[in-house]
């Protein structure tokens, strides 16, 4: 029998988290040749999502609960999760009850089939507000650029995987998880199933705010490639070349006519411009190095308080 191990992340989702559970045990019923285990992981929310896990695992012990004791992150949340996946495939999908469970079937057929190592709904339209599309698009965006991902590859939070695929992702031990990075420097043999996205099941917003969003932008732009480094180092460059060429050509017009006055707005302009990008690529440095400095104090990815019908790892 196969079993699959479905890693939902909890925050703020009390009054959706049992909608999401229990589409999930009718669509395992579906096909008698599989099994299921649940990983809810209470992302330290501060709403009751918690005592609704506990009433649900308490009715089946195929649902386990991973309870962290800080919030550190969704992604640190879904690593956790991982870190418990007996399956023989994973799946990962949000809480919110718009991630269209009962197309479960769509992505296990791929990987049943050998078609790919990761399978992923792409959504028609996403429903979401407008910052997160334009985050999403610029996310993209970013991992074609620096993570030389295919361009006919776009991943959502509802997807599934093979095991090896999540064994190799969780011997990333370091903070800042990015996952599409980990899943792309294991594999970049992903599909893609077009899909309808649901909209929330509560009116609630959303937990992934509009900082949370930043946040993951500038974790993925350093975390998983060195490219921005070398782009500055090509700016610097330019700016070098086309500084010294600029103050060529003003020795050379002072010389032909030594009547004509260095501009002081002109100057005032270029070193404000200079001075800018400067202390840009210097902030963009000390990214990687306060990452690396957190690095090398050993914080964790994340805090397990305690965990609810889980034998153990």
């Amino acid at each position: 029998m196969c079993l699959l191990s479905f890693v939902i992340p909890c925050y703020r989702s009390e009054k959706t988290i049992e909608l999401v559970i229990d589409e999930i045990k009718k669509t395992v019923k579906e096909r008698p040749e599989y099994d299921y285990e649940i990983i809810a992981v209470n992302d330290n929310s501060p709403d009751l999502v918690y005592e609704v896990l506990k009433r649900l695992a308490q009715k089946d012990h195929k649902i386990k609960i991973v309870n962290l004791a800080r919030n550190m992150g969704k992604h640190s949340a879904v690593m956790a999760g991982y870190s418990y996946a007996k399956g023989d495939y994973i799946v990962n999908l949000d809480d919110d009850y718009q991630s269209p469970a009962y197309e479960l079937w769509k992505l296990i057929e791929l990987l049943e089939n050998q078609a790919c190592d990761v399978a992923t709904a792409v959504y028609y339209q996403k429903k979401e507000k407008f910052y997160k599309r334009f985050g999403s698009d610029i996310n993209l965006w970013m991992t074609r650029i620096l993570l030389d991902k295919p361009e006919d590859i776009r991943m959502e939070n509802f997807s599934a995987m093979r095991k090896y695929v999540c064994d190799e992702i969780i011997k990333y031990k370091n903070p800042y998880p990015y996952l599409e990075g980990l899943i792309l420097r294991v594999t970049k043999n992903v599909s893609s199933v077009p899909m309808e996205q649901r909209d929330r099941a509560d009116e609630n917003p959303s937990g992934f705010t509009l900082k949370k969003s930043l946040s993951l932008f500038i974790n993925g732009l350093t975390a998983f490639s060195v490219k921005p480094l070398r782009i500055s180092s090509l700016l610097g460059i330019t700016f070098a070349i086309v500084g010294f060429l600029f103050g060529v050509s003003i020795i050379i017009k002072k010389i032909v006519d030594p009547s004509i006055a260095i501009g002081y707005s002109s100057i005032m302009a270029i070193i404000l411009f200079s001075s800018g990008l400067t202390m840009l690529l210097l902030g963009l440095i000390g990214e990687y190095l306060g990452k690396i400095y957190i690095c090398i104090n050993e914080s964790p990815q994340y805090v397990i308080k305690n965990t609810i019908n889980v034998e153990g790892k």
